[in-house]
């Protein structure tokens, strides 16, 4: 049935079904205190770190980073679409699902409602390349070319392949039959217009590979040139649905051939993913043109505990194969593998796995590098760790990096690992990973004694520091507390949160602007109103840290927060100006100078001392 399910439905439906209830009937929940625990469906474990909150009616894994409602979880355990899980739900509780004409949005997210007919238009696109590549006059080069590939008739279907033939307006007169579509074709970046006003079609005499989200919608296309045209390969832009470092190629295909995915293998190209899969390997995916994220290394490690990155053997290779290790290091928790396969000269996967076979290139993976090896290797490189200098070095190229990892037993074996090899005690590497005490303030002989009623005077931080752990985390913080206790919107201003900078207090100043409409809206309920977006993915990570929250007193050290970050960019000022004249030396600062310095730190104290107060 067409239209829009109101957002009314999806509160309601949300406050009727009990998520343990929707949980247990397809994994089987265990009693833990106040919350129950399973083995993560998501990925493989041993130990459960899977919980599910009956209060907040929200899931969270403490090992892979999934987590939503009672929908999200429908929607990823059975591979469904939004509509679909919604009818399954309100079955359970023998609701029909209305529609409407109008009105928000009914996939529990604004936007996601908005970009619709993009979702709609683009689908089309991909029907129409397809369409080509079976009919078009012109085809046969195409078929041809993926032919001399090795591919079947049954992979292009897979995947989706298609043609975009040669000529200026093929899609745009096909799809852009009236202004709304040609500016939907626009903003998808399947159309392109000069500096003059003219409107072409971006791919052109192209071998066309749409790419798919996880839950199987085109939101883009790359192509592949045929003649001798300039550039081999080309990508659609950034567009609303479509961000290149956060999508995948070949992630849709991998978990449709795979209940339960293993291991994923991150290779270069489309090319390379669809050779794969010809020959059986059907676990393979590849960045689209940018470097692995940590976005990217995110949404793996949430489909599988494994992933293994195939990388040219030359100097290039390696370099991306560095940067994709910076990137994973950080999202190594406890249960996750990584590897790195470092492919022969002149060989790729597509190359490789028609010369040897699907076994062969099996082994390879198999027997890829562990992330240790390789980054304990690369720190090593050119340095003679034979001697005390070299070891002091080698330890410095690495302590950076084993900083990076989140706490648990695998970075307790990193660090014990690298004090094994350059000879280190662990006590001692320990004490070199740990930041430095901060510094007092320089003493002022212009200022008198304190006096043993008067507060000390504020440390010295580092400007960088205190922006970085400052606003990020205040905003973080903030919307925690925020999807924890709900009812705390009502002290914040949105008018005082839409000044803030940054996508974080966007979503702060959103969720508050929502809660102040609905102030009877749950945490589930905030869940699935940004459900299938980035926003969607930062309140799944912070719903889980329930065990941060404290137990009491939330809506004071909510508000406290508040307090806090309207005044960051005024303390962020001064903070910068404090730095500023404590880089002269102070005997040499004018009586001027010394006397700013003062009423700074005075500053920084009294906003510092409303802080501890609005907390208490």
């Amino acid at each position: 049935m067409a239209g829009r399910i109101p957002q009314n439905f999806l509160d309601d439906l949300l406050e009727r079904v009990d998520i343990v209830d929707v949980i247990d009937r397809r994994v089987k929940l265990k009693k833990t205190g106040k919350n129950y625990s399973a083995r993560c469906p998501f990925h493989d474990e041993k130990t459960p770190s899977f919980t599910v909150n009956p209060e907040k009616q929200f899931y969270y894994c403490f090992g892979c980073g999934a987590g939503g409602n009672a929908l999200g979880f429908l929607m990823d355990y059975e591979n469904i679409d939004f509509p679909q899980a919604v009818e399954n739900l309100a079955g359970t509780v023998g609701l029909q699902v209305p529609r409407e004409a109008g009105g928000r949005g009914s996939s529990g997210s604004g936007s996601e409602e908005r970009h619709k007919p993009l979702f709609s238009l683009l689908e089309e696109a991909a029907v129409f390349y397809q369409k080509a590549l079976r009919g078009h006059a012109a085809a046969e080069r195409a078929v041809g070319y993926l032919r001399g590939r090795g591919l079947t008739g049954e992979i292009a279907r897979d995947f989706g392949l298609g043609f975009a033939p040669p000529g200026w307006d093929n899609l745009l007169k096909a799809l852009g039959t009236d202004e709304p579509r040609r500016d939907r074709l626009l903003t998808t970046g399947m159309v392109v217009q000069n500096d003059a006003g003219r409107i072409y079609d971006r791919f052109r005499d192209r071998v066309v590979f749409p790419i798919r989200d996880q839950r199987g919608r085109v939101v883009a296309f790359g192509g592949r040139v045929l003649g001798d045209d300039k550039p081999k390969y080309l990508n659609s832009p950034e567009t609303p649905v479509f961000h290149k470092g956060r999508e995948l190629y070949g992630v849709y295909e991998a978990r449709q051939h795979n209940r339960k995915l293993e291991r994923l293998l991150v290779v270069e190209g489309y090319m390379d993913v669809i050779a794969l899969a010809q020959h059986g390997i059907r676990n393979a995916v590849a960045t689209l043109g940018t470097a692995t994220s940590q976005t990217h290394l995110e949404r793996i490690f949430r489909l599988c505990p494994e992933v293994v990155f195939c990388f040219d053997g030359d100097e290039a290779g390696r370099k991306a194969a560095f940067r994709a290790l910076e990137a994973t290091l950080p999202a190594m928790t406890d249960g996750r593998q990584a590897r790195f396969l470092f492919l022969p000269e002149g060989e790729d996967p597509d190359t490789l796995v028609r010369a040897r076979g699907p076994e062969h290139f099996r082994g390879l993976a198999d027997s890829a590098a562990p992330l240790e090896n390789f980054l304990f290797e690369a720190c090593a490189e050119g340095i003679d760790t034979g001697t005390l200098e070299g070891r002091a070095r080698y330890a410095k190229a690495a302590l950076p990096h084993l900083r990076t990892l989140p706490q648990g037993v695998y970075r307790e074996l990193m660090f014990r690992e690298l004090a094994e090899r350059t000879g280190l005690e662990l006590a001692s590497l320990l004490a070199l990973e740990a930041p430095p005490p901060p510094r007092e303030a320089p003493p002022n002989p212009e200022e008198p004694a304190r006096g043993p009623d008067q507060e000390p005077a504020p440390r010295r931080r580092s400007p960088l520091t205190e922006r970085r752990s400052g606003h990020a985390n205040l905003l973080q913080s903030a919307i925690a507390l925020l999807l924890h206790q709900p009812a705390a919107a009502r002290h914040a201003d949105p008018a005082a949160l839409a000044r803030l900078p940054g996508e974080e207090a966007a979503l702060l100043h959103a969720m508050v602007e929502l809660l102040q409409r609905h102030p009877d809206s749950s945490t589930a309920m905030l869940l699935g109103h940004w459900h299938g977006t980035a926003e969607g993915e930062l309140l799944g990570r912070l719903a889980g840290q329930e065990r941060l929250i404290p137990a009491e007193g939330i809506e004071a050290q909510f508000r406290a927060t508040i307090n806090r970050l309207l005044a960051q960019p005024e303390r962020e000022r001064i903070v910068a100006r404090v730095d500023k004249l404590r880089s002269t030396d102070y005997a040499q600062m004018g009586a001027e100078q010394k006397q700013e310095l003062r009423e700074l730190l005075h500053q920084l104290q009294q906003l510092d001392r409303q802080f501890r107060k609005d907390r208490h």
